[in-house]
C-alpha cells in the first residue's frame, strides 16, 4: 500500500462565474417597471496552501481531479448569485508547482504560502448594472467567464537543514533514529528505505531538521534505482552528510571507492556544489569497521573532509557529530539572505498600450489577441442582436475598429477574436452591428417612449368627439 508519494499530475478547475439575468420589474398597473436583472455570482478559486502538517502528496495521487464550485446566476429583483466557494487544497512545505512542460510556476516554502492554481471566472452583469441614459432598458445580460483550469505537476523537495546521503544498507536509517525521534524501517536488505524519512535534532539550543535519502547507486542521476525520484530531496539542505559503511560485505566495495560514486552522482544531478560536506564512517563497533575506519580516516581529510567515526547501534560519536552539525547549520542560517515582507509591485501600463494587438496570418485571418476582447467575446450571448451590438460597440470604443483599418483590413475579411483554439471567427463590416442596428438605438426600449395605452385611449375619444362636432357644426339642414 503506497503511503508516500511526492510527485502527482493534478487535474484543477477552477469554477465558472454565473450569468447575469435579463429581467423587468413587473408589478400591478405598471407592467414595465425598469429593468431588474441582478448579476451573476463568481467562480471559486483553486488555490494550493503549505500546510505543515501535511508531509504527502498521497491524496492527490488518488484523487487528481479537483474543481472548485460555480457561481450561481443572477435573478431578477436585483438579487445577485452566490459566489462560488475557494477550493483549498493543503499541499506540504517545499511543494514545487510546475506546468506540464516542466517550467517552475511557483515555489511554496514556508507555513501559509498559497498560490492559486485556477482562477474562478468572473460572474457576469446583469441587465440592470447594464442600463444606462443612452440603454433604458437592456434586453440582454452577460454571461458568466469560463473559469481557468488545466493540468499542474505537484513535486515534492524535502525542505530539511542536513541530508544524508550514501549506498544502500549503509545506516542512514539507523543514524536517524538515534539522532531523533523518528522511526524509519530498519532492516538487514538494500533498498529497506523506500520513503525519504524526516527527524528533528536538538543540539544544544540549535534545533534543525535531519533528512535520511533513499539509498543511491551508480547511475541514479540517470534514473537507476531509487535516486532519480529521491535526488531531489537535497536540493534544499544546507549540509550534506555522506553516511559510508565501514563493515560492508561486498568485496568489490569500499569507503572511498562509495563516495567517489555518491559524489559524482550528487555532480552529475547538479546544483549541490556548494553545500558543505561531512563524512560519516558508520558501523565502527565491528572490529573490522573500526581498523578500516582508523585506515582511511587520513585519506579523507587529506580531501578536505571533516570525519566523524559514529555507530548508531553501540550511540558511539553521535553528540559530537550533532553538535557539529549545528554548527555548520547556524552559520548557514546567518548566512542566508534575511527574509523579506512581500511587496506590493505595481507596473501601470503604458500609454500607448492599447490592450491588444491584431496580426494578419498566413491564411488571410485578422487575428485580435488581448484580454478585454477576449473576455468580452466569452461573456456575449451570440443569440442576442442586442448583446452583439453592445460587444461591437465594446470593441469600438476600444479601437478594434480603427487598428483592423490601419492593420489593412477590407470589408468581408476574415476576423478571429481569441486564441486558435477558442476563437470567434466573423466576417468584418466596419460600423456594422451584425444587424443590430436594425433594432434602432441599442439598448432602449420603445414601449417607454410611447404612452400609456389608458391615455392614448382617452386622447383617441376626444379626438373622435371634436371631429363629430366640428361635423355637426357644419352641418346645413336647409341645403
Amino acid at each position: 500500500m503506497t503511503t508516500f508519494v511526492d510527485r502527482v499530475e493534478l487535474h484543477v478547475a477552477a469554477g465558472n462565474g454565473g450569468h447575469g439575468c435579463a429581467s423587468v420589474h413587473r408589478e400591478k398597473f405598471k407592467p414595465l417597471g425598469g429593468p431588474d436583472g441582478g448579476n451573476g455570482g463568481r467562480g471559486g478559486d483553486v488555490v494550493l496552501v503549505v500546510d505543515q502538517s501535511v508531509t504527502t502528496l498521497l491524496d492527490y495521487h488518488h484523487a487528481p481531479h479537483r474543481r472548485a464550485t460555480n457561481g450561481k446566476p443572477g435573478e431578477g429583483g436585483h438579487r445577485s448569485g452566490k459566489d462560488g466557494q475557494d477550493l483549498v487544497l493543503p499541499v506540504p512545505d517545499g511543494t514545487v508547482v510546475l506546468d506540464k512542460h516542466g517550467e517552475v510556476l511557483a515555489d511554496l516554502v514556508g507555513q501559509g504560502t498559497t498560490y492559486v492554481a485556477g482562477q474562478g471566472g468572473r460572474g457576469g452583469l446583469g441587465n440592470a448594472a447594464l442600463a444606462s441614459t443612452r440603454r433604458k432598458a437592456p434586453g440582454f445580460a452577460l454571461l458568466g467567464e469560463p473559469g481557468t483550469g488545466g493540468d499542474v505537476v505537484l513535486e515534492l523537495k524535502t525542505v530539511a537543514d542536513v541530508a544524508l546521503v550514501g549506498y544502500p544498507s549503509a545506516g542512514k536509517s539507523s543514524l536517524i533514529s538515534v539522532l531523533s525521534a523518528a522511526r524509519p524501517k530498519i532492516a538487514d536488505y538494500p533498498f529497506t528505505t523506500l520513503v525519504p524519512n524526516l527527524g528533528v535534532v536538538t543540539a544544544g539550543s540549535t534545533v534543525f531538521t535531519i533528512a535520511d535519502v533513499p539509498g543511491l547507486i551508480p547511475g541514479a542521476s540517470q534514473g537507476r534505482g531509487l535516486g532519480l525520484e529521491f535526488l531531489r530531496h537535497v536540493e534544499r539542505c544546507s549540509v550534506l552528510v555522506h553516511v559510508l559503511d565501514t563493515a560492508t560485505l561486498e568485496s568489490d566495495r569500499d569507503p572511498l571507492s562509495d563516495l567517489d560514486t555518491i559524489e559524482e552522482e550528487l555532480r552529475e544531478y547538479g546544483g549541490l556544489d556548494d553545500r558543505p560536506r561531512l563524512v560519516v564512517l558508520n558501523k565502527v563497533d565491528i572490529p573490522d569497521g573500526r581498523d578500516l575506519a582508523e585506515m582511511i580516516r587520513p585519506d579523507l581529510q587529506a580531501r578536505g573532509y571533516r570525519v566523524f567515526e559514529v555507530s548508531a547501534v553501540a550511540h558511539l560519536g553521535l553528540k559530537e557529530l550533532s553538535f557539529a552539525l549545528a554548527e555548520i547549520v547556524g552559520k548557514a542560517r546567518e548566512s542566508a539572505p534575511p527574509a523579506e515582507a512581500t511587496r506590493v509591485v505595481i507596473r501601470p501600463k503604458a500609454v500607448d498600450d492599447t490592450g491588444f494587438t491584431v496580426t494578419l496570418e498566413d491564411d488571410g485571418i485578422y487575428r485580435v489577441r488581448g484580454e478585454k476582447p477576449e473576455r468580452w467575446v466569452r461573456q456575449t450571448d451570440f443569440n442576442n442582436d442586442e448583446a452583439v451590438g453592445y460587444l461591437a460597440d465594446r470593441l469600438g470604443r476600444l479601437g478594434v475598429e480603427d487598428e483592423l483599418m490601419k492593420a489593412g483590413a477590407r470589408p468581408g475579411d476574415g476576423v478571429a477574436i481569441g486564441p486558435e483554439d477558442n476563437a470567434v471567427v466573423f466576417d468584418w463590416e466596419p460600423s456594422m452591428a451584425a444587424g443590430a442596428e436594425m433594432l434602432g438605438r441599442r439598448g432602449e426600449d420603445h414601449r417607454f417612449e410611447a404612452p400609456r395605452p389608458a391615455a392614448q385611449r382617452r386622447r383617441d375619444r376626444e379626438a373622435e368627439r371634436d371631429e363629430a362636432a366640428r361635423e355637426f357644426d357644419g352641418f346645413d339642414p336647409f341645403s
